[in-house]
């Protein structure tokens, strides 16, 4: 862990979280020296985590919370989660969005932050099982002069039961996919695992989802690295079945060469040094 005491407060939030999780616990004291910081900072930064509901706080420090498989937090709490990694990782998936391609959005904080960089790319067919998702697409078409922005994504909602992620899942979100293909799906997952592959607390998600991965040509994860090893109740899917794992720097580099073993494209966002392994090149249109 960083000895730099100018760490920002969501860095060294992070850096905390990476340790009570690796280690199963730590203390006040040792994060103090740690992180080179007062004992008052560190007590704020662990209430701060504890209101995010990721660490518990014990007698002179904290230890992780637990999930059970079927616990879904809501989209606002998950948004409160890795705010700075999802921004980078969403600025890296955004990239192979080709322009003019049709493209799937699944449910997520992630794919919420990657559907404001794709604004950017003309001539989108958009499909997605997120209410927020669609609404950032919706909000775009319409500037403040009036009229359709030029280039704008055409998006379609499957329409479906919400759930407490604002994903609408069920039949009609499932017979609306089946009909549809895709160039590429962009996809948020609640776990990712070598064992469980790719997973969600919610068993009607999983069957959308999986119709979600039947349906397209290449399948791109969008995940930070808090979200490996994290198994839920329903597995939709192999990490074999995945074309490209998008991800942040904080997953350690003993579980990018495991992860490596399972798929052939893996985008460490915000690390230069890692490089695109594997990257395969946007699809052509």
């Amino acid at each position: 862990m960083s000895e730099n005491q100018n760490l920002l407060a969501e860095q060294r939030r992070a850096l905390i979280l990476d340790e009570v999780r690796r280690r199963g616990g730590v203390r006040v004291n040792e994060l103090t020296r740690k992180l080179n910081v007062s004992d008052m900072t560190i007590r704020r930064d662990l209430d701060a985590l504890a209101r995010q509901g990721v660490i518990e706080k014990v007698h002179g420090g904290a230890v992780p919370v637990v999930e059970a498989s079927t616990h879904e937090p809501g989209f606002e709490a998950k948004s409160a989660l890795e705010p700075g990694a999802k921004e980078e990782i969403a600025g890296a998936a955004a990239a192979l969005a080709a322009p003019g391609s049709a493209i799937a959005l699944s449910g997520g904080t992630t794919t919420f932050a990657l559907a404001r960089r794709l604004l950017d790319v003309p001539d989108l067919t958009v499909v997605t099982n997120s209410v927020r998702v669609a609404d950032v697409f919706h909000d775009a078409q319409r500037p403040a002069g009036g009229g359709a922005r030029p280039g704008a994504a055409t998006v379609v909602l499957t329409g479906g039961v919400r759930t407490p992620s604002d994903s609408l899942v069920g039949p009609v979100a499932d017979r609306a996919i089946g009909s549809l293909h895709f160039d590429v799906l962009f996809l948020g997952v609640h776990g990712i695992s070598a064992e469980a592959g790719l997973s969600t607390p919610n068993l009607a998600e999983a069957e959308t989802n999986r119709r979600l991965v039947r349906a397209a040509r290449r399948i791109v994860v969008v995940a930070d690295h808090t979200k490996w090893g994290k198994v839920g109740l329903s597995s939709f899917a192999a990490l074999e079945e995945v074309d490209t794992f998008v991800t942040d720097a904080g997953l350690a580099p003993e579980l990018r060469a495991e992860i490596g073993e399972h798929l052939p494209g893996l985008l460490v966002a915000g690390d230069s040094s890692a490089g695109p392994a594997g990257l395969p090149p946007a699809p052509e249109v």
